[in-house]
């Protein structure tokens, strides 16, 4: 698509033109699909984040400024969209590895329950942290990196780990209170 052509699109979509986004999805798809699938290595997977990217773009429309051109600003956001979703499912697979090696006495079954319960609501508590957060608790408590280590590895200093550890485990406390007032 030549530059001035992208930017008419551009102008119209921004201006809630649907026949333009429609026309930028269907110009756009197949290609952004197949890079999502190289990345990911699965089609559907690749198939929602190419989704979502296009839906965050009609989100934004009125917001979007692109700088280089629209195909490279596709690229790239499909790019940085499989990157997140696979650091995001290997957070969830170092998490319930972590689960896995833990050992688990025998409760009868209601305790057994409760347990499962807790586990699934304090995973889900992690993925509503901020990523860095999210990361510096689980290489704390998961991993069992000193603050030191994480900070060297994050390039962040001590005090910036110690300050994000603080942070997060008072939002799993806060969010955690409530399922433990409710059992």
């Amino acid at each position: 698509m030549a530059k001035s052509e992208e930017k008419k699109w551009l102008r119209s979509l921004r201006k809630g033109d649907v026949k333009s986004f429609e026309f930028i999805f269907r110009f756009y798809y197949e290609p952004m699909l197949d890079h999502a699938t190289r990345i990911l290595g699965e089609a559907a997977e690749a198939e929602e984040v190419v989704q979502d990217v296009f839906l965050k773009i009609w989100r934004d429309r009125q917001k979007l400024r692109i700088q280089t051109s629209l195909q490279a600003y596709l690229y790239t956001s499909v790019y940085h969209a499989c990157l997140n979703l696979i650091r995001k499912k290997k957070q969830g697979y170092d998490y319930r590895q972590y689960l896995s090696r833990q050992t688990v006495p025998v409760f009868p079954a209601d305790e057994r329950l409760y347990y499962a319960e807790t586990s699934r609501r304090v995973f889900d508590v992690l993925e509503r942290m901020p990523e860095r957060r999210r990361t510096i608790f689980t290489m704390s408590r998961f991993q069992g990196m000193t603050y030191r280590d994480i900070a060297q590895k994050l390039s962040l200093s001590v005090k910036t780990v110690e300050d994000n550890m603080t942070k997060a485990l008072r939002f799993l406390r806060k969010n955690l209170k409530k399922h433990m007032e409710e059992s």
